[in-house]
């Protein structure tokens, strides 16, 4: 069978890769780094296999241990707060980086990055810029790597539907960042992990880069009132100028699990759908599910 390695195979796209390479029958190793506390039963797994190994992106000698005899290597380790040593540059630059040499000294055939929508290495805001500077030294390093730009991704257990539902039920009063007028084309984080599954095993994507969304775009008022909708609640949609979103985040970014990130108000700035030059879901496979918002949103407990 063959052999890929997965860096943040845990995460909340992750172990939807995970689960999708061993599917195809991939021997897959979960490069993390407490892989003492990969569960496999939380992975659905294939005919392959799960493999945990121990690896931290930012450092060069555990990336080369786990790539080490792999064919395809996936890297969707994602940082939204900096605390604890964990930096934006460290984590999407540098990590990145040595993912992508590692892979060109060790002569892995395909290496699939993981990045998002608006990523600009020129951005002023930090989060942003680094996303950009981190594809920029994926693809000097590996230039055959293949770079995927999601929208914002949703399931039942994430944390974007989660969070909305939850200040909805907590408030009348909701705050819309930048007035809501933001558009967002959500994509289910399992078709993400397809298109992925599909990026890692085809040489014909090698080189691209794929921006990824779902059947349709929303406004994040329009997203909002159909969680409210769903929930039976009327709350009171009051505007909020980022210049105020930024400093709330900060703050918030001070509580252990933080409910809104300087990064996220940052994405709000601009309309987070694939541009319409770029290659996307439909060009990956005819077969991508391609699930629909509502749908999740209609499995979201009322309570």
């Amino acid at each position: 069978m063959p052999l890929a390695t997965v860096f943040g195979g845990t995460g909340f796209l992750g172990r939807r890769v995970v689960s999708s390479l061993t599917q195809d029958g991939a021997v897959v190793r979960v490069a993390v780094r407490h892989p003492e506390r990969v569960d496999a039963g939380a992975i659905t797994s294939g005919s392959g296999g799960i493999i945990p190994v121990s690896a931290d992106i930012r450092d060069e000698a555990s990336v080369a241990s786990a790539i080490a005899g792999a064919e395809a290597v996936v890297n969707v380790v994602s940082a939204y707060v900096e605390k604890a040593g964990v930096t934006y540059t460290a984590v999407h630059v540098q990590g990145a980086g040595n993912v992508a040499m590692a892979c060109g000294r060790q002569g892995v055939k395909r290496l699939v990055h993981a990045s998002g929508i608006g990523a600009d290495a020129a951005s002023r805001a930090p989060y942003i810029r680094a996303r950009g500077q981190g594809e920029q030294t994926v693809r000097q390093a590996f230039p055959a790597a293949t770079i995927i730009r999601p929208s914002v991704m949703f399931a039942a257990d994430d944390a974007f539907l989660r969070s909305l539902a939850a200040i909805i039920r907590s408030t009348p009063v909701i705050p819309l960042i930048a007035g809501g007028r933001t558009r967002l084309q959500p994509i289910h984080v399992c078709d993400v992990a397809e298109a992925i599954c599909v990026c890692a095993s085809d040489p014909a994507t090698s080189g691209n880069v794929y921006e990824l969304g779902g059947p349709q775009s929303y406004t994040l008022r329009e997203v909002i009132r159909m969680i409210a909708a769903r929930l039976g609640r009327r709350p009171l949609l009051v505007p909020l100028p980022l210049f105020l979103a930024r400093p709330l985040a900060r703050l918030l970014e001070l509580l252990p699990s933080a409910p809104l990130t300087v990064a996220q108000v940052d994405l709000l700035e601009h309309d987070n759908i694939p541009a319409a030059n770029m290659s996307g879901s439909d060009e990956l496979a005819g077969n991508l599910t391609q699930r629909r918002i509502e749908e999740t949103i209609a499995q979201l407990p009322i309570v």
